[in-house]
């Protein structure tokens, strides 16, 4: 038999309460808990961290590779939406995660994506319908009904939506939601149907206004929508209510931290430490289902040991009673996984992107730095022999989405908040369908940078004087199968680069991929053209 002895100040969420004790592991389970006061204590022994909605596409790493830097942070599970691959590759892509997530000593919990595609407002590469839900969340490995994003449908009881979440209530399982700014009488709808929760709140009148009616709220602090600050007083008002993720999060910020900075935020704020440990850790336990170990005898063996509940540095991380992180490195290897992908679209020419001159209102998309919203500009556009150009002492520059499924014209619209001052960037990261997406100040290197991703088969790049910087994603278009460190590194010098051009968005690229997102409001361009999110229809360019 393989016994292990931890002694330490032991943290316990289910009592609330910290005790000097010693923990007893065999075979990978908690054995006993014993209380000890004579024990000398200097560190302290509490269960790993949760993520409670994350798409680990997000991440541009597959499961196995994400999990070699959660755990550094003391993270030993997800929550995981994998929206992103299944608008990619539909249930083949969902199936890919699970497998490879399995192949590491980490525990991830998938979701059954609910809107692929997200709107017909798009062109994704797969669909997932009523019948394929119900294969999903017949298995075990599918622990919820991902986020409904159509609010809006769930509101006015769409036969489809209800369809969906019918499904979700048949197996017992719990439906995500996803309704930015919804409030009143429509959140009241939105979460009678069968909504638990929200990540998207990003007001604190918006997240009572839901607590009121039912729901969960999941704080979010990712790369590009942050909401901590807005939402932290839920932490002392609605502690059982609170969930953490990070949503979204990018190789180089995963590289940095994960929830435990989320963790030390809130105890620098002065919130007690059980009860943010308990949102973190036993709210989502409760909520999805999940067999994470919390220090109980027969538990699995998941837990982390800290130096103290205040500076919380990492010193082991454990799943399954396996030290996965030794407070120096990562434990476990790399594993070999193969790359799906489907990317057929076709090199492009400068020409597809003129937008000859019609009015003096262009319609511009503004975007926020750490917001997925949007907001709507109207400007006299800078126009040269008779096209409309990108200004870039306004700030006003071109953005094209372009279908990557098939042979089509590029959508081109004008944005203001990127800043850039030469050169272009683009990707095949874009929420929800993930087709090519590009920003820039000239159509020369605006193509450029499309043509490169269509040269990887996807990846993200950024094109400027010095030349040109590419990080390939040959998984899906959207992660890599390369070691999570190389691409954090290799994804932080094109970011860098990003920031040489000219850019004041801390997170370019993450910023740059919610600009397709067309279920976030405000303005937001598809493949197909430039998308009114309020209203949920197309609008053209010049008014």
């Amino acid at each position: 038999m393989n016994t292990q002895k931890f002694e330490g100040n032991i943290v316990d969420l289910i009592h609330g309460k910290i005790f000097k004790g010693r923990l007893e592991v065999e075979n990978g389970k908690i054995k006993s808990v014993e209380k000890d006061d004579n024990i000398k204590a200097d560190t302290h022994i509490l269960p790993g961290l949760i993520d409670s909605h994350i798409h680990i596409e997000s991440s541009m790493l597959i499961p196995s590779e994400f999990a070699r830097l959660a755990v550094t942070h003391g993270t030993v599970a997800t929550v995981s939406d994998p929206h992103e691959i299944a608008n990619v590759l539909g249930i083949d892509g969902i199936k890919y995660m699970i497998k490879n997530g399995k192949s590491v000593p980490f525990k991830f919990y998938f979701g059954a994506s609910s809107c692929v595609p997200a709107t017909p407002f798009e062109t994704a590469g797969n669909k997932i319908g009523i019948e394929e839900l119900e294969e999903l969340l017949s298995m075990d490995e599918i622990k919820y009904l991902s986020e409904m994003m159509n609010f809006l449908g769930v509101i006015n009881r769409d036969d489809f939506e209800m369809q969906k979440l019918a499904v979700a209530n048949k197996y017992g399982k719990p439906a995500d939601g996803h309704a930015p700014g919804v409030k009143g009488e429509a959140a009241k709808k939105y979460i009678e149907a069968g909504i638990s929760t929200d990540h998207e709140c990003f007001t604190m009148e918006e997240a009572l206004e839901k607590i009121k009616y039912g729901m969960k709220i999941q704080i979010r602090e990712g790369s590009a929508a942050k909401n901590f600050e807005a939402l932290a007083g839920l932490i002392g008002s609605h502690p059982d209510k609170v969930l953490f993720c990070s949503d979204d999060k990018h190789p180089d910020d995963l590289m940095d931290g994960h929830i435990n900075d989320m963790y030390k935020r809130a105890i620098n704020k002065g919130y007690d430490p059980i009860k943010v440990l308990q949102s973190i850790v036993l709210n989502p336990i409760k909520h999805y289902k999940l067999d994470v170990g919390i220090l109980r005898e027969k538990d699995d063996a998941d837990f982390i040991i800290v130096d103290n509940l205040k500076d919380f540095n990492i010193k082991s991380t454990f799943v399954k009673g396996n030290e996965v992180y030794d407070g120096q490195q990562t434990t476990f290897e790399s594993v070999n996984a193969n790359t799906p992908n489907l990317f057929v679209a076709e090199e492009i020419n400068k020409s597809q992107l003129e937008v000859s001159y019609t009015t003096d209102k262009l319609k511009v998309i503004k975007a926020f730095d750490g917001e997925l919203i949007t907001d709507t500009m109207e400007v006299k556009p800078f126009v040269v022999d008779g096209k409309v150009v990108s200004d870039q002492k306004n700030d006003i520059l071109k953005i094209v989405v372009l279908n990557r499924y098939g042979k089509s014209e590029p959508a081109i619209g004008f944005i203001n908040g990127f800043n850039f001052k030469e050169g272009a960037i683009a990707s095949s990261v874009a929420h929800d369908s993930h087709n090519i997406v590009a920003v820039g100040t000239n159509d020369d290197d605006i193509t450029k940078a499309i043509n490169k991703v269509i040269e990887n088969k996807g990846g993200v790049v950024a094109i400027s004087k010095k030349g040109s910087k590419v990080l390939a994603l040959p998984v899906a278009g959207l992660m890599s199968n390369n070691d999570a460190k190389e691409v954090a590194v290799k994804y932080r010098s094109i970011d860098k680069m990003a920031h040489e051009m000219g850019s004041t968005l801390r997170a370019p690229f993450m910023t740059l991929s919610f600009m397709a997102l067309l279920v976030i409001p405000n303005l937001k361009l598809s493949d197909k053209g430039l998308f009114d999110g309020n209203n949920f229809s197309f609008t053209p360019l010049f008014n």
